[in-house]
C-alpha cells in the first residue's frame, strides 16, 4: 500500500549549500533503493518535506529522520494512504526557498516568505498540500 507523510522540522544550525547537495545526494542513494520518492523544501534554516512510497519504507525512513540529531521541533503535518505517487519520478525534488531565483518561479507567492514552521501550516493543511503542488508544477 503506498502511504505519504508530510513534515515539517528545523535544522538544528543553518545548513550551506554545500551541506544541502550532500544532503540531497544523500537522499537520493538512500531513497532509489528504498522506493521513496517526495520533494524537500527548504528556507532559512527549516524543512518541508513529502516522502512516500510504501507504508513501512516511509515510516522507517520517518523514524530515522526523527532520531537525527540535525533536526528539531519535527511536526508531522499530514500521513495517509496514497492512491497513486504525487512525485513519481523523483527520488527528492529539492528547491532550496532561499536562492535567489525562487521569485522568478512561476506562481510564486509571497506567502512563500512566511516560515515553514508548524503553525503556519497546521492551521490550513491545504496550504501546504498547495505550496508542494505549485512547486512540483513548476521545477525543473
Amino acid at each position: 500500500m503506498l502511504f505519504y507523510l508530510i513534515y515539517v522540522s528545523s535544522a538544528v544550525k543553518p545548513l550551506l549549500s554545500t551541506e544541502l547537495g550532500e544532503l540531497l545526494a544523500k537522499c537520493h542513494a538512500n531513497n532509489t533503493v528504498t522506493g521513496i520518492t517526495g520533494i524537500l523544501l527548504y528556507k532559512d534554516g527549516n524543512f518541508m518535506q513529502v516522502i512516500e512510497g510504501e507504508k513501512e519504507a516511509v515510516q522507517t525512513l520517518y523514524a530515522k529522520i526523527q532520531r537525527d540529531p540535525r533536526h528539531r521541533g519535527l511536526l508531522t503535518l499530514l500521513q495517509g494512504p496514497l492512491a497513486e505517487r504525487q512525485f513519481p519520478d523523483w527520488s527528492m525534488g529539492f528547491r532550496d526557498l532561499t536562492a535567489v531565483d525562487v521569485r522568478s518561479t512561476p506562481g510564486y507567492s509571497e506567502f512563500l516568505n512566511t516560515p515553514l514552521t508548524g503553525a503556519e501550516f497546521s492551521s490550513d493543511l491545504t496550504r501546504c498540500q498547495r505550496l508542494l503542488m505549485s512547486f512540483k508544477k513548476n521545477m525543473s
